[in-house]
C-alpha cells in the first residue's frame, strides 16, 4: 500500500510504499481510510516533540481518521499510540476507539474537526461540570482548536465567551462564531494582562491552549481582579503554544479559589474518550460547528505538509 512515512525527524513525510498492517488483536479490525487530518498534534508526533513521541522510525503519521470497513460501514476513528498511524491507504484500529458514522456523514469535515474539537468538548463536558450560563475564557482562541472551543462552549450553554489571540484576522471572525469579546495578545506584556482581567477577571473556566509566558502573565492579572474570589476559577490546560512552563507565585493559589488541571491523553480513560466521539461527529457532519477542511491527495503530503492555510482551514489528507 502507499503511505506517508516519516524516516527523519527533521523532514517531512513522503509517499512511499509500505508494508500494509494487519489486525492480530481481539478488537482489532482493518479499514481503508477516506481522509485524515493534518493536525498540530500529527506535526509534533512526526517531529518527534511532542510528550508522547518515541524514537521509533519509520513511522507513518497520523492520530485519527475516517475509514470504512471490510463489512462497509463508516467509522471516526482514534489511532492506537504506536508509530503506525492514519495517514495510508490501510490502517488497523482499535473498535473501541472508533464511532459508526452513517453512511451521508461528511468525511472531510470530521476529520478535519474531531481533533481540534475533542479537547474543548472533553475539557467541558468531562474534566470540569460545566454549567450552562457559565462564563469562558479561551486563550488561544485564533487556532483551529481555539477557534471550536468558542464554538463549543456556545453550543454547550456558556453564557459569556471572551476570546483572545494573536492573530487579528482570525480573532475578528470569532464575533460571528460566538465569541462575545475579543481581547488581542498583541502587545506588551503588561498591557495584555490588564487587557485579559477587564475581559475575563469574573470567568468560570479558562480553556487554556498557551501556557507559557501568557498565561504566567494572565494568572495573576484575573486573580487580582476577581470580585469574587472564593467563587472557583477552573483553569484548564489543554496546549502549551507559547512554552512549556510557567513561574506561578503561591500567592495566586491562596488568594483565589483556582483549580489548576489538564486536559489530555492520560488525564481520562480511553473509554470515556472513546464514549463522546459519536455525539461530536453527528454535531459537526450536521453543521453544527464551522468546519473549513482542505482536502488533500495523500501523494501530495511532503507539498502540503507546511503549505498556508487560511484562518479556519485545515488540510484532509484522502487516499
Amino acid at each position: 500500500m502507499h503511505a506517508a512515512v516519516v524516516r527523519s525527524f527533521d523532514a517531512p513525510p513522503r509517499y512511499e510504499t509500505f508494508q500494509t498492517p494487519q489486525p492480530n488483536g481481539e478488537h482489532e479490525i482493518a479499514v481503508d481510510v477516506l481522509a485524515a487530518g493534518l493536525h498540530p498534534r500529527v506535526r509534533s508526533g512526526a517531529s518527534g516533540s511532542h510528550y508522547t513521541s518515541t524514537d521509533v522510525l519509520p513511522l507513518i503519521p497520523g492520530i485519527d481518521g475516517v475509514g470504512r470497513s471490510a463489512e462497509g460501514q463508516l467509522l471516526y476513528f482514534v489511532a492506537f499510540d504506536s508509530a503506525f498511524g492514519t495517514m495510508a491507504e490501510r490502517t488497523v484500529i482499535d473498535r473501541r476507539r472508533a464511532a459508526a458514522l452513517p453512511g451521508d456523514a461528511d468525511v472531510h469535515a470530521i476529520a478535519a474537526g474531531m481533533n481540534p474539537g475533542m479537547s474543548s468538548w472533553i475539557a467541558l463536558r468531562k474534566r470540569i461540570a460545566f454549567e450552562a450560563g457559565q462564563k469562558v475564557l479561551v486563550l488561544g482562541a485564533t487556532g483551529n482548536a481555539g477557534q471550536m472551543a468558542v464554538q463549543i462552549a456556545k453550543f454547550l450553554g456558556a453564557g459569556h465567551v471572551v476570546a483572545a489571540g494573536r492573530n487579528p484576522d482570525r480573532l475578528a471572525r470569532l464575533t460571528s462564531l460566538g465569541a462575545d469579546e475579543l481581547v488581542s495578545l498583541i502587545g506588551e506584556p503588561d498591557e495584555i494582562a490588564r487587557a485579559l482581567a477587564a475581559a475575563g477577571a469574573d470567568v468560570d473556566v479558562v480553556i487554556d491552549y498557551l501556557w507559557g509566558s501568557a498565561t504566567e502573565q494572565a494568572i495573576p492579572a484575573l486573580v487580582k481582579e476577581r470580585a469574587e474570589r472564593s467563587r472557583p476559577l477552573r483553569w484548564i490546560e489543554i496546549g502549551s503554544m507559547a512554552g512549556t512552563t510557567i513561574t506561578l507565585p503561591s500567592a495566586a493559589l491562596r488568594a483565589a479559589n483556582l483549580q489548576l488541571l489538564g486536559s489530555g491523553q492520560g488525564s481520562l480513560t480511553t473509554a470515556v474518550i472513546a464514549a463522546e466521539l459519536p455525539e461530536l461527529a453527528r454535531q459537526i457532519s450536521a453543521g453544527s460547528f464551522a468546519v473549513d477542511p482542505v482536502a488533500t491527495p495523500l501523494s501530495d503530503v511532503e507539498s502540503a505538509w507546511s503549505a498556508p492555510t487560511a484562518p479556519g482551514q485545515r488540510i484532509v489528507f484522502t487516499a
